[in-house]
C-alpha cells in the first residue's frame, strides 16, 4: 500500500491568490475613506455655490380673482339659473328677483306723468284764454282812450263837465290795470310750466315723474342678475328660491377666467437681487411632474404682518427678531395643461441671477 504524501500539492492559482487578497481589501478601504469625504464636500460646495442666482420657497399658493355677485335691489329670489362649479359667460343670467314691486312703481310713475301732462295741457289752455282776454282788454283800453279824447275836446270848448271827464279818465285807468293783471297771470302760468325745471323747457312735475319712471325701470332691469365676467360659479348654496336679497350682500361668487397667478411669500433676506421680470419655475403639489413658467410681476409693498388684522407689536421688552415674509406676485406664462384651482400649494424658484 502506497504511503500518503505529507506535502500535498494544491491548486496553483488558489494558492497564489490567497496571500494577495488582504492587501487589495485594504487598498479599497483606503480609497473609500478618501473619496467619501471628498464627495460629501463636493456635494456641499455644489449645493452652496452651484446655483448662486436662484432663490426658492414652498410658501406659495395659486390665487385667482373672485368676484362676489350681490343683488342691487331688495326682493325674493324667484329663479336660480346656475349650479355649483358651472362655467358661465359674461352676461349669462345667474338668478332673478321678484319684479312685482318695481313694475308697480313703473305704472305709478306713468300715472304721475299723465297727471302732470294733463295739468300742463290745462295750463296751456288757460294761457290761450288769457291771451284772448288780454286782446279784449286792449280793445277796451283803446275805446276808453277814444272816449276820453272826445270828452276832453268837448271840455276844451266849454261843452262838458268835470264829472264826465273824471269818468272817462277812470275808464282809461281801469282798462290799463286790467291789462296789467292779465299779463301777470299769463307770465305766472308760463313760469309754472317751464321755469325752475332741471330740464329746460319741461314742466317740473313732468320731469320729476319721468325721473321716477326711469329709476323704476332700472330697478326692474336689476331684478335679473347677470354674470359680470367669464368664469366658474361657486358658493351657489347660499342662493335659494324664496331667499330675501338685500343690496350689497353677496349671494354667489365667480372665479374669473384668466386671472390665475402665484402669490409667493419670500423671506426678506431673499429679496436683495429679486426684480420684476425675472424668470420663475413653478411646480404644483397637486400635479407632480407639471412644471409651469412664469415671471415676477411685482414685489409687495409691505410684509404680511403689516397687513394683518392684529399687527405684531415689537415695542416690548421681550422682543425677538423674526424674519419677515414679503408677498411676491408671479404671473403664469402660457396655458396650464391642468386646471389651476385657487389656493393650490406650489414651489417656486426665481432665477435672480438673470
Amino acid at each position: 500500500m502506497a504511503e500518503a504524501d505529507p506535502f500535498p500539492v494544491t491548486d496553483a492559482p488558489a494558492a497564489a491568490g490567497n496571500p494577495a487578497r488582504p492587501p487589495q481589501r485594504r487598498r479599497m478601504r483606503a480609497v473609500l475613506m478618501v473619496l467619501g469625504p471628498l464627495l460629501a464636500v463636493a456635494g456641499g460646495l455644489w449645493y452652496w455655490f452651484g446655483q448662486p442666482g436662484v432663490v426658492e420657497t414652498d410658501n406659495a399658493y395659486v390665487k385667482q380673482d373672485i368676484v362676489a355677485v350681490a343683488g342691487e335691489v331688495t326682493g325674493l329670489v324667484t329663479k336660480v339659473n346656475v349650479r355649483e362649479n358651472q362655467r358661465v359667460k359674461a352676461g349669462d343670467v345667474l338668478f332673478t328677483i321678484d319684479p312685482a314691486t318695481f313694475t308697480a312703481a313703473v305704472r305709478q310713475a306713468d300715472a304721475q306723468i299723465a297727471t302732470a301732462q294733463a295739468r300742463v295741457t290745462a295750463m296751456a289752455s288757460d294761457i290761450t284764454a288769457k291771451a284772448a282776454e288780454l286782446a279784449g282788454a286792449r280793445d277796451d283800453l283803446a275805446l276808453a282812450q277814444a272816449n276820453y279824447a272826445r270828452e276832453k275836446a268837448l271840455m276844451d270848448k266849454g261843452f262838458n263837465t268835470r264829472a264826465r271827464m273824471d269818468t272817462a279818465g277812470h275808464a282809461v285807468a281801469s282798462a290799463r290795470d286790467r291789462i296789467a293783471a292779465i299779463q301777470a297771470e299769463v307770465e305766472q302760468a308760463r313760469a309754472q310750466m317751464a321755469q325752475g325745471s332741471a330740464v329746460p323747457g319741461v314742466d317740473p312735475a313732468i320731469a320729476a315723474a319721468q325721473a321716477a319712471r326711469a329709476r323704476a325701470s332700472l330697478e326692474v332691469e336689476r331684478t335679473v342678475v347677470r354674470a359680470p365676467a367669464d368664469g366658474v360659479v361657486t358658493q351657489v348654496t347660499r342662493l335659494q328660491i324664496g331667499q330675501m336679497v338685500f343690496p350689497g350682500v353677496p349671494m354667489v361668487s365667480i372665479v374669473r377666467d384668466g386671472s390665475a397667478r402665484v402669490e409667493a411669500n419670500f423671506k426678506e433676506t431673499d429679496l436683495d437681487h429679486m426684480r420684476p421680470g425675472q424668470r420663475v419655475d413653478i411646480e404644483l403639489d397637486a400635479y407632480p411632474g407639471l412644471k409651469l413658467k412664469g415671471r415676477v410681476e411685482s414685489i409687495g409693498a409691505g410684509t404680511g404682518s403689516e397687513f394683518s388684522v392684529l399687527p405684531a407689536q415689537n415695542a416690548t421688552g421681550n422682543w425677538v427678531k423674526v424674519i419677515q415674509r414679503v408677498p411676491v406676485r408671479i404671473a403664469i406664462e402660457g396655458k396650464s395643461a391642468r386646471p389651476l384651482i385657487s389656493g393650490l400649494s406650489s414651489d417656486v424658484t426665481v432665477h435672480v441671477g438673470e
